[in-house]
C-alpha cells in the first residue's frame, strides 16, 4: 500500500501532455494489535436458505379453540400449554428459528393501553413466523356504531385469530360468539387468564412443580386475582387472598375456585388479615391498588394501606419465598421498593414468560398440521 507525499495537492498536466509521476513511498507494516484492543468482527448475512425448523410435536386438541375464561382449559390442557411454552423458550434462548405459524395473521383488538400483553403477542407472532395487526379503539368502526358481532365476522375473513383486551367481559363473549376464528382474552374486567398462565409457568420454573405450592395474594380482588384463584386452584396451588371488606374477590369466583381446589387437593382462603394469608407462603403476589378506570383512588389508598407488601410481611413467608407482581407497578404503594427490587423478586421473569406463554397459546390454537406443527 502506498501513500502520496502531497496527497492534498492538485496535479496539473505537463506541457508535453503527460502527467507528472507522484512522489510515492511505501507504508510501514501495521503494528500487531495490542492486547485488549477492540477488534471489528465480520458478520456473514444471507447466503443459502436457512435449514428447515425442527419438527415440533404437540397435542392438536386445542386447535381452533378460544381461551376466554380460566376454566376454558382443563388441568391437563394447562399442563400441555406450559410444557409447550417451556420448549418454545428453549428454542428462543438457543436462537433457533421456529416459524411454525408462517402465513398466519393475528388481529389485536385493544380498548386499553398495554405493554406486556400487546408486545408479547406481537413479538410472539413474529417469532412464530406470522404477523399481528394492532387495532386500537380509534382504528375500528366500533367507535362509530358498528357492532362487535359484525366486527368479529369481518375480521374472521381476514385473520386467523383474534386477541381482545376489552373493558367488559360481555364484549369478548360477544366477539367470540360471532367469530369463526379463535378468540383469546387479553384482559377483561372479570379475568386475565394469559397473566395467570404465565405466572404458573414462572412458578413451575422456580420450584419445579405447581402441586402443593402456597400463594398469598394481597390487595384488590380484581381480574388478576380471579384468574390466579381459578387457574392456580385447578393446578393444585393453595391460595390465600387478603383483602379489605368491599374489595374482596367475587364470591362466585371464590366458590368455583373452591370446587377446583377440592378436586386438586388444594385449598382457598379469603381473609381480611394479612398475617393469616402469609403463613407458609411460597409466593407472595400483589397488584396495583388502583386499576384502570377506577376513580376512587384516595379511598382505595386508605383501605389498602395495611395490605402493602413490606419487608416485614415478606419475612413472615417461607425463607425461599418469591415476590410476584403482574406489572405495571407503583413502588412504595402496593409494595416496598426494597421488596420489588430485592433478591426475592421475580417480576421480570414473570414479564418475560408472557412472551413464551402467549406463543404457546397461539401455536396450540392456530397450528396447521401441514406446517409441521
Amino acid at each position: 500500500m502506498f501513500e502520496s507525499a502531497a496527497s492534498t495537492a492538485l496535479i496539473a498536466p505537463a506541457t508535453s501532455g503527460h502527467y507528472p509521476q507522484p512522489d510515492l513511498k511505501p507504508l510501514a507494516p501495521a503494528a500487531p494489535e495490542a492486547a485488549g484492543s477492540v477488534r471489528h468482527r465480520v458478520l456473514s448475512l444471507g447466503g443459502p436458505s436457512t435449514a428447515k425448523p425442527r419438527t415440533f410435536t404437540l397435542n392438536a386438541r386445542l386447535r381452533g379453540r378460544s381461551v376466554l375464561s380460566d376454566t376454558d382449559l382443563t388441568p391437563d390442557e394447562i399442563g400441555e400449554v406450559l410444557e409447550t411454552a417451556a420448549r418454545l423458550k428453549e428454542l428462543r434462548r438457543a436462537h433457533e428459528p421456529h416459524p411454525y405459524l408462517a402465513g398466519k395473521t393475528l388481529g389485536l383488538i385493544f380498548q386499553h393501553p398495554s405493554t406486556r400483553t400487546r408486545v408479547a403477542f406481537e413479538a410472539g407472532m413474529a417469532q412464530l413466523g406470522g404477523q399481528a395487526i394492532f387495532l386500537g379503539v380509534h382504528d375500528l368502526q366500533v367507535k362509530r356504531g358498528e357492532t362487535l358481532a359484525d366486527t368479529a365476522q369481518v375480521l374472521s375473513r381476514y385473520v386467523d385469530g383474534i386477541v381482545a383486551r376489552v373493558a367488559s367481559h360481555d364484549d369478548i363473549e360477544e366477539l367470540a360468539g360471532a367469530a369463526s376464528v379463535p378468540v383469546h382474552n387479553g384482559l377483561t374486567d372479570k379475568s386475565h387468564p394469559m397473566q395467570a398462565l404465565s405466572d404458573l409457568l414462572t412458578l413451575r420454573e422456580r420450584f419445579g412443580k405447581l402441586q402443593g405450592l402456597r400463594l398469598a395474594y394481597f390487595g384488590d380482588g380484581n381480574n388478576v386475582c380471579h384468574s390466579l384463584l381459578l387457574t392456580g386452584a385447578a393446578m393444585g396451588i393453595t391460595i390465600a387472598v387478603a383483602a379489605p371488606e368491599g374489595h374482596q374477590p367475587d364470591p362466585a369466583v371464590v366458590t368455583q375456585a373452591g370446587w377446583l381446589a377440592a378436586a386438586s387437593g388444594a385449598a382457598i382462603t379469603v381473609t381480611t388479615d394479612p398475617a393469616e394469608a402469609i403463613v407458609d407462603a411460597d409466593a407472595v403476589y400483589t397488584d396495583v391498588h388502583v386499576s384502570m378506570g377506577q376513580k376512587d383512588g384516595a379511598a382505595r389508598a386508605v383501605a389498602f394501606a395495611p395490605y402493602k407488601v413490606s419487608g416485614r410481611l415478606m419475612a413472615a413467608a417461607k425463607p425461599e419465598a418469591v415476590f410476584m407482581h403482574c406489572l405495571p407497578m407503583h413502588r412504595d404503594e402496593e409494595v416496598a421498593a426494597t421488596v420489588a427490587d430485592g433478591p426475592q423478586s421475580i417480576i421480570f421473569d414473570q414479564a418475560e414468560n408472557r412472551l413464551h406463554l402467549h406463543k404457546a397459546i397461539l401455536l396450540h390454537t392456530l397450528c396447521s398440521p401441514e406446517r409441521g406443527a
